[in-house]
């Protein structure tokens, strides 16, 4: 079966052709355009990085996997 990312980098691809084919026929000149409007997701790891912890607040309940959080955004309690 073919992955998300695939079958996006392939539309992204067919339309960005079709669009120069557009702009050639019109207007007699050369141009490219691409269109891969998900490239962080096309080029992200496929996993066997870091391992995602869960961090919760106490309080309310908030949850994150960022390690760039160290304090609750919604009341300011430290993570656990």
């Amino acid at each position: 079966m073919v992955s998300s990312r695939t079958v996006t980098a392939l539309a992204g691809f067919f339309a960005s052709l079709l669009l120069s084919a557009l702009v050639w026929w019109q207007f007699d000149t050369l141009a490219f355009f691409l269109f891969v409007p998900f490239v962080p997701f096309l080029l992200r790891g496929t996993g066997g990085g870091e391992e995602r912890t869960v961090r919760t607040c106490p309080r309310c309940g908030f949850e994150t996997t960022n390690n760039a959080y160290d304090y609750c955004p919604r009341d300011g309690t430290r993570l656990e």
